[in-house]
C-alpha cells in the first residue's frame, strides 16, 4: 500500500481574469474554480486515476478543513484525517493572468499531541509499504521533522518517497529515502551552484546519491526529467509537445505516475516514461490530469529522450 502524508493542505482557489492582473486596483475574474489540494493529496488522487490505490494521511482543521474532506471522500480518496483542535485548513489563492501569482495561506498549528497521533498511524504500516512524504513543512514544526519519521521507521522495509526543499530535504538524505524528487531550482538550490547543462544536473544529482537518496528524479519542466537510479543507471525523458496551461500539481503528477510505473514493472525506465507522461498531461489540464490524456501522452513517449 502506499501512504501520502500531507501536513499542510489546502483548498486551492483559483481565479482566471481575461487581462493583465494590475496591483493595488479592482480585479474581476473572467473564472472561478476551487480545488482541493496539498502535494500528497496531488499525488493519492492521482495514484487512483492510474488505478493505485493509497491512503492519504494528515491534518485537517476547522470548517474549511470539514470542506476538505467531504470534498475528497466525494471523489473516493481513501484517507485518515487527523483533526487538530484549532485553526483551519489553509486556502491559496492562485491568480492566473498573463502571468501566475499565488498567495499561500499559512495553516493551523500542529500540536505535539496531533504529531504523536501520526506517528501511532504511521507505526502501523508494515514491510513493502510505501511511505509519501511531500511538500514544506508548516510553521512551528522543525526542519528535520521528516527525518525523524524515516528514523522512527528505519529497518522495517518501508520505502520512502521525499518530494521537498532545503533543509528539509537535505536531513533526509542520511536516512536512504528509496526516492527523492527534487525540480531543477531545488536542485540548483541544494548544490550551491548553477546547473545550465545536463551534465552538471546529472553530477548535482549523484551528489545527492552519495549522501543516500537510493533513487534521484529531477523534474525539469520543459526539459523533461532525469533519473539516476540506485544502479548508478542514468535515464533520461523528453518533454512531450503541449501547451502548458497549469502548473499545479505537474510534479505531484509526476511523483505518483513514477511510483505507480516502478510498482506495476519494477522498471525504473517505465516507471520514468509513465511519470514523465502524468506531469506532462497534467501541465497541459486546467486540474489534475484524467486517464485519457495521460495514455495519449504515453504512447508519445520513448524510452531516455
Amino acid at each position: 500500500m502506499i501512504y501520502t502524508v500531507t501536513f499542510n493542505p489546502a483548498i486551492d482557489y483559483v481565479v482566471r481574469t481575461d487581462g493583465p492582473f494590475v496591483p493595488g486596483q479592482v480585479n474581476r475574474s473572467a473564472q472561478e474554480d476551487y480545488q482541493f489540494g496539498g502535494k500528497g493529496i496531488n499525488v493519492s488522487l492521482m495514484l487512483a486515476r492510474l488505478d493505485c490505490p493509497s491512503v492519504a494521511l494528515g491534518f485537517v482543521a476547522g470548517a474549511t478543513g470539514s470542506w476538505l474532506e467531504q470534498g475528497l471522500q466525494a471523489q473516493g480518496l481513501h484517507s485518515d484525517w487527523i483533526h487538530l483542535p484549532g485553526g483551519m485548513t489553509r486556502i491559496n489563492v492562485k491568480i492566473k493572468a498573463q502571468t501566475e501569482s499565488e498567495l499561500n495561506g499559512r495553516g493551523p498549528d500542529i500540536t505535539p499531541e496531533a504529531m504523536e497521533q501520526l506517528y501511532a498511524k504511521l507505526d502501523a504500516l508494515r514491510e513493502g509499504d510505501i511511505l509519501v512524504l511531500a511538500g514544506s513543512l508548516p510553521g512551528g514544526l522543525p526542519s528535520n521533522t521528516y527525518r525523524r519519521i524515516l528514523d522512527r521507521l528505519a529497518g522495517r522495509g518501508i520505502r520512502a518517497a521525499v518530494d521537498t526543499a532545503g533543509e528539509a530535504l537535505a536531513a533526509v538524505l542520511p536516512a536512504r529515502p528509496f526516492l527523492i524528487k527534487p525540480n531543477h531550482c531545488e536542485l540548483t538550490a541544494l548544490a550551491g551552484r548553477p546547473l545550465t547543462t545536463q551534465t552538471e544536473i546529472e553530477a548535482a544529482a549523484r551528489d545527492l546519491q552519495q549522501q543516500g537518496a537510493r533513487n534521484v528524479l529531477v523534474s525539469m519542466a520543459g526539459d523533461g526529467a532525469l533519473l539516476v537510479d540506485e544502479t548508478g543507471a542514468v535515464h533520461r525523458m523528453g518533454c512531450p509537445q503541449g501547451r502548458v496551461v497549469n502548473s499545479v500539481g505537474a510534479g505531484d503528477s509526476m511523483l505518483a505516475g513514477f511510483l505507480a510505473g516502478w510498482l506495476q514493472s519494477g522498471d525504473y525506465a517505465c516507471a520514468l516514461r509513465l511519470g514523465t507522461a502524468c506531469g506532462s498531461a497534467t501541465a497541459f489540464s486546467l486540474g489534475l490530469a484524467d486517464r485519457a490524456g495521460i495514455d495519449r501522452l504515453l504512447r508519445t513517449l520513448q524510452h531516455d529522450a
